[in-house]
């Protein structure tokens, strides 16, 4: 079976599916592409956005902005006495320093993080978790974990297993 066929397979299997739709126009419109990469690219950006839809409510109704519980779960797991390097946050974080600095400015606001200088490096500051932000992130963390499996809830144990394998793999080889 070439990627057309199996293109058109997944497309009258999943009549509903957007990205189905999509791949089909362009196999209409332009046979001589093939489009099956949308198939999984255009998969993922589209359930990147469904899941940040329905992460995001729990964070936003304890007054966090976007991004910041992840830095208070970054400060959380990093163990006692919780306090981070703001450049160790953006790289584990994936952002930029200045995403990180915005980040800290709010949580410090709200007293869920405090900024001191290192000991070991006058010149350096640490991000501390406060207990406010160790309350918050100790509780968010298990509704965060809850509403994840509600959203895999839609695939067995072994799917969940081996989707989450392939896109080891997938993101290892873009890395």
């Amino acid at each position: 079976m070439d990627a057309a066929e199996e293109t058109t397979e997944e497309t009258a299997e999943h009549p509903d599916d957007a990205i189905s739709r999509i791949v089909g126009r362009w196999r209409h419109e332009r046979p001589d592409l093939d489009a099956t990469p949308l198939l999984v690219v255009g998969r993922i950006l589209r359930l990147a956005q469904v899941l940040d839809t329905n992460l995001r409510p729990p964070f936003a109704a304890a007054g966090l902005g976007n991004g910041d519980f992840d830095v208070l779960a970054a400060l959380r797991r990093s163990g006692p006495p919780f306090a981070v390097r703001p450049m160790q946050l953006s790289r584990s974080l994936l952002v930029t320093t200045g995403a990180v600095t915005k980040r800290l400015d709010r949580l410090e606001a709200a007293g869920l993080v405090e900024r001191r200088e290192s000991a070991d490096d006058g010149r350096g500051t640490l991000a501390h978790l406060t207990p406010a932000g160790r309350d918050v992130v100790d509780r968010l963390m298990g509704e965060h974990l809850a509403n994840q499996r509600r959203l895999l809830a839609g695939l067995a144990p072994a799917e969940q297993d081996q989707l989450q394998q392939l896109l080891g793999v997938l993101t290892r080889s873009l890395e």
